[in-house]
């Protein structure tokens, strides 16, 4: 059982690395400043170093912080393959949904399946901060736009500012990534503490995972986030994923699984804002909003439905 538990968390995590790859590589990518498949490596060693620094709180939190009592190792099963299998299809579907909201939603339907209490104040506080982030990063980038663009104004050599520009379009990327492992990580491998393994290690799995998710499968919700909500230039890149990057970041250090792909959305209106609503696509967003509305639903109610399904199977 503790092999396979092992197994499903990777996958977990491997699904996390394919869906929130466009968190990181949407916006260098999109906007032309770096080929995918060179920044796609770059992502990959700053998840790992993000998972390995700044993991452990999200990962205590998920493991511990979100029920009342310890799930069993069943539990933990049923929690995992729901959140994966959901990310699973909507990865395939090109939809950057919240893998917060997927892991979270499995632990709590679990939970409830095997008669297990509920932390409801910190599940609501969890939620508050879901609520919050997009427009807490909307308002980050549109701001951060305007800053980055009054010092361009009163730069006089222009083609150093672009080269400049354009290594910080990567340097945030590189900054997303290493948030995306600080936080997400905890999410893939956070239930597995109850399994005794020492959180380092775990932390190391989960990096792994994320990085072979990011290399073999992340290309297909890139398109969405670096071309399907609004057109970005290198200027609009780097408001986004630093406004980004810093929320997910803080939100890693006081221990909350926030949704990086929440925070990049987010983000990436609130630069598309700058050059007005019409520029941004609402139907895009509106199905990236149903998204993140249905995550954390229809993966509780897999989860207590498949725990029940294997403990009538068990006979128990």
């Amino acid at each position: 059982m503790i092999g396979l538990l092992i197994l499903v968390g990777f996958y977990v995590g491997w699904n996390i690395g394919a869906n929130d790859t466009a968190n990181c590589i949407g916006t260098p990518v999109g906007s032309g400043l770096i080929s995918y498949r060179r920044m796609v490596y770059l992502v990959a060693v700053f998840v790992v170093l993000g998972a390995l620094l700044q993991s452990q709180n999200v990962m205590k939190t998920i493991g511990e912080g979100v029920v009342q009592e310890p799930l069993n190792l069943l539990a933990v099963l049923t929690a995992m393959l729901s959140a994966g299998f959901f990310v699973t299809m909507a990865t395939f579907f090109k939809v950057p949904v919240s893998t917060s909201q997927a892991i979270v939603g499995g632990v709590v339907g679990a939970a409830l399946s095997m008669g297990n209490g509920v932390n409801v104040p910190r599940v609501a506080t969890i939620g508050e901060v879901w609520i919050i982030s997009p427009p807490l990063t909307a308002l980050m980038s549109f701001f951060l736009y305007h800053l980055l663009a009054f010092f361009l104004k009163h730069v006089r050599l222009v083609t150093l500012w672009d080269r400049l520009l354009s290594y910080l379009v990567i340097l945030s990327g590189a900054y997303v990534a290493f948030s995306l492992g600080a936080n997400d990580v905890g999410n893939s491998v956070g239930p597995l503490t109850v399994l005794g393994i020492e959180r380092i290690w775990l932390a190391l799995i989960g990096g792994i995972a994320l990085s072979v998710g990011v290399i073999t499968y992340g290309k297909r919700v890139t398109e969405t986030v670096g071309k399907g909500i609004t057109s970005l230039g290198p200027l609009s890149a780097v408001a986004a994923q630093t406004s980004a990057a810093i929320a997910v970041h803080f939100f890693s250090i006081i221990g909350i699984p926030v949704s990086t792909s929440q925070a990049i959305v987010g983000a990436v209106v609130g630069v598309g804002l700058v050059k007005g609503v019409k520029t941004v696509k609402l139907g895009k967003i509106t199905e990236i909003v149903v998204g993140w509305v249905a995550t954390p639903t229809v993966a509780g109610l897999f989860s207590f439905g498949l725990y029940k399904v294997i403990q009538l199977l068990l006979g128990n």
